[in-house]
């Protein structure tokens, strides 16, 4: 009987060497096993209240399908170019319900007839189209040049490309070759040669704007401080409006009409 339990137990070792641990050595192993995925687990757990990741919705008004910068580019309309773009950055919002692009940082655009010919010039501080509505919205100070050399400054136009006019309520200088128009509210074909102001508030000789005149330099101040009109600076070159006049109390009903 003892030499056969020697026998058993020599078998016993034999199968330990092939099969590393034995049923028993599993059963004894198996709680700590146990005991280290519960630690892992609230390992895991702790890192991920410590860390949480947070998911943002992301509102698609508020974020646009294309941003481009440095910008120099033609527009055409069925085949024919119409507009160059000039802009140091274009915000394209494609996806939102109004589709619109947005030039925060100014721009510059050139409008050509149907044989390539400038027939107006646009820079303003920032501008907003309306693609839907085909509708232009500029703002801050607008400088626009017609092609018979007359510029139209102001502080807000919108170009409705549909109805192909341009107008505005606020306030506008004209500054012809022969005289300068001002006043409130304005509306002008796209070519800006045919178009009429609603309120004048003045009509000036051209050389009465100009630094050199001695219409200009005689002036009395109290005249000047009451027409508040202060001419861009032509000399440096500089077309924004300074200071715009107070809206009259009794605005004459008298039209400006200009007609090539």
């Amino acid at each position: 009987m003892q030499r056969s339990n020697c026998r058993y137990t020599k078998h016993v070792t034999t199968n330990m060497s092939h099969r590393r641990l034995s049923p028993s050595v599993n059963m004894r192993l198996l709680p700590a096993a146990l005991i280290t995925l519960m630690v892992m687990g609230a390992t895991l757990s702790a890192c991920k209240e410590d860390n949480p990741v947070a998911v943002a919705a992301v509102d698609s008004n508020d974020a646009p399908t294309m941003l481009t910068r440095d910008v120099e580019t033609l527009i055409s309309d069925s085949g024919v170019t119409r507009f160059r773009i000039v802009t140091p950055i274009w915000y394209v919002y494609d996806e939102v319900d109004e589709p619109y692009w947005y030039f925060p940082q100014g721009l510059h655009l050139d409008k050509f007839d149907n044989f390539f010919r400038r027939d107006a010039s646009i820079v303003t501080d920032t501008a907003t189209y309306f693609k839907n509505k085909q509708l232009w919205r500029l703002d801050g100070n607008v400088n626009i040049t017609n092609v018979v050399g007359e510029k139209f400054l102001t502080n807000q136009l919108f170009w409705d490309q549909r109805q192909r006019k341009l107008y505005s309520d606020s306030f506008i200088h004209i500054e012809r070759p022969d005289e300068v128009l001002e006043g409130y509210g304005f509306d002008s074909n796209e070519q800006l040669t045919r178009y009429n102001i609603r309120n004048v508030s003045g009509i000036f000789p051209a050389n009465s704007f100009r630094k050199d005149s001695p219409q200009a330099s005689s002036a009395p101040d109290a005249e000047m401080d009451a027409d508040q009109s202060e001419a861009p600076d032509s000399a440096a070159g500089v077309n924004t409006i300074r200071r715009a006049p107070s809206r009259p109390s009794s605005a004459p009903q008298r039209e400006a009409m200009r007609e090539s």
